[in-house]
């Protein structure tokens, strides 16, 4: 599915045993990935930059994703639980209460520029396939704790290789801009712990999850 289009708007292939249209997974490389890191991105104004890396190697994968997906990642990431589900967090419960589980994400495919993704997920009787776009898939991934993979030909064509040392250490606190974010922790240090907690009570409230992570961030570093 390419990157712009709903979540729902899915495609589901059933996986048999026997069937032409069975992917075998396991008969294509692939890669295993980690989130490095998610920040704003430099070439598109209202998007970030999800910057995913192989396991074992020194190959990045970036891709440009939406505001509201990095939200939706970022606050899986810091393990903050909002209010009311979120979009991803409806799936997961929905998925539950059909038996479903997300096995693996995979990012399929890479046409025109466009990353295509797969959720594979399934129950006792077999497997699923569901078209994604990549954000959205690794959103849900997150909250299933399964793995994220792409397939060796995308991250040959797409990758980077021999990103700078400083450019792989991953920044607690995510979706600031290094100016506004040194700002906001200096001011944070000098508010008192009650005054905090109120102000994480707040941003809860308020859904700003970002804001959430570093008020939780500071008041972990005082306990």
């Amino acid at each position: 599915m390419q990157e712009g289009f709903s979540i729902f708007a899915v495609s589901f292939q059933i996986v048999r045993s026997r069937g032409e249209n069975y992917v075998f997974w396991y008969k294509v490389k692939k890669v295993k990935l980690e989130i490095l890191g998610l920040s704003p991105s430099q070439s598109q104004q209202g998007s970030f930059a999800l910057v995913l890396g192989e396991e074992m190697g020194n190959r990045r994968l970036p891709i440009i994703i939406g505001v509201f997906e990095a939200q939706a990642i970022a606050v899986q990431m810091e393990s903050i639980v909002p209010n009311r589900p979120m979009t991803h967090d409806l799936f997961k419960s929905f998925a539950a209460a059909l038996k479903y589980t997300v096995k693996e994400i995979v990012i399929s495919d890479l046409r025109e520029g466009i990353f295509f993704a797969q959720i594979v997920c399934g129950d006792s009787l077999g497997s699923v396939e569901i078209d994604a776009r990549p954000s959205d898939a690794i959103a849900i991934g997150l909250r299933f704790d399964a793995p994220i993979y792409v397939t060796e030909r995308i991250l040959d064509e797409a990758g980077i290789v021999n990103i700078p040392p400083e450019d792989d250490v991953i920044s607690e606190d995510i979706l600031e801009e290094p100016s506004v974010k040194s700002s906001f922790k200096d001011q944070l240090r000098g508010l008192s712990t009650e005054k905090l907690q109120k102000m994480l009570e707040e941003a809860l409230q308020n859904e700003e999850y970002e804001k959430a992570a570093q008020l939780r961030d500071e008041l972990g570093r005082r306990n």
